[in-house]
């Protein structure tokens, strides 16, 4: 299989205390990975990490197949389009002179593509930057970060601060743009909704740790939600609870289980990207 990002072993140790631990995951070429966490959890220092912003201590990144601290890695980062949390452009410049910059930082920069994403995101062209809202901030950075043909995307809640119908528009650009097999996309977002309806695996981060990478399709059929009593709960085959047990709203306990190792007649509800999430690290520990 070829992969557009490898990340093993990966740490970044702070001395406010924060660590990057250990983290390590694979994201198929072609393909959406979501990376989702609480906020400090890692997922901005992640894709900081894999672009050199911030020096890694320990661990490798390969990036389109080439170590990201290599010679070579100067050339790959054309082919990588990136829309962080915040937008970094002057606060003095219009759309059009976003454009002129970019001319001469991107060889393959395409100004055709990149005035048709102006127009679809209706961007005014001479209103400066710093006028902007942060939605429309976000529209620039996303038209900028496709706009030099690249091959991966590494988005940092690119779609916060849009409205629902804006983003969704978004998210079916980013579909298309990976329907190409060498086009892939690394997409953190507190929007798990999001994620879930676009991403084809989940990279979960927490306090620096990552608690699992998964297809997505298999993470949903894998687990389920079980609501019952503490005592129905003890009864279950050791194992079968999975994360944290909650007190449910009607006086018994709801627990993220294994879906296929729940015992045959008792029901078990859908459990969506969220509720994983939320079940893997609140409640009580399950023994």
């Amino acid at each position: 299989m070829n992969y557009a990002l490898e990340i093993k072993n990966l740490s970044k140790h702070y001395k406010k205390g924060f660590s990057l631990e250990n983290v390590r995951f694979c994201l198929p070429s072609g393909c959406i990975l979501g990376l989702i966490g609480e906020n400090g959890a890692g997922k901005s220092t992640t894709i900081r990490l894999i672009m050199n912003a911030i020096q890694r201590d320990e661990g490798e990144i390969s990036v389109l197949g080439t170590d990201s601290h290599s010679p070579e890695f100067t050339r790959v980062k054309q082919e990588v389009g990136v829309v962080l949390d915040e937008a970094n452009f002057p606060e003095v410049l219009n759309v059009r002179q976003v454009n002129k910059v970019m001319q001469n930082i991107f060889t393959q920069w395409d100004e055709g593509m990149y005035f048709d994403y102006i127009q679809k995101f209706s961007l005014p062209e001479k209103k400066m930057f710093k006028k902007f809202s942060r939605g429309m901030k976000m529209k620039l950075s996303i038209a900028v970060a496709l706009s030099h043909h690249p091959r991966l995307l590494l988005l940092d809640e690119a779609t916060g601060g849009l409205d629902p119908i804006v983003r969704d528009e978004i998210l079916d650009i980013f579909n298309e743009f990976t329907r190409q097999d060498d086009h892939s996309i690394l997409m953190s977002s507190h929007i798990v909704s999001d994620l879930e309806k676009s991403c084809d695996y989940i990279a979960f981060l927490h306090k620096g740790k990552l608690l699992f990478c998964e297809e997505k399709d298999k993470l949903l059929e894998t687990y389920g939600i079980l609501h019952c009593t503490r005592d129905e709960l003890e009864k279950l085959p050791r194992g079968v609870v999975q994360g944290g047990i909650r007190s449910s709203d009607y006086g018994g306990v709801e627990a993220l289980v294994l879906r296929k190792q729940v015992p045959v007649g008792i029901k078990v509800d859908y459990a969506g990207i969220e509720e994983i999430m939320v079940h893997f690290v609140k409640g009580e520990h399950a023994e």
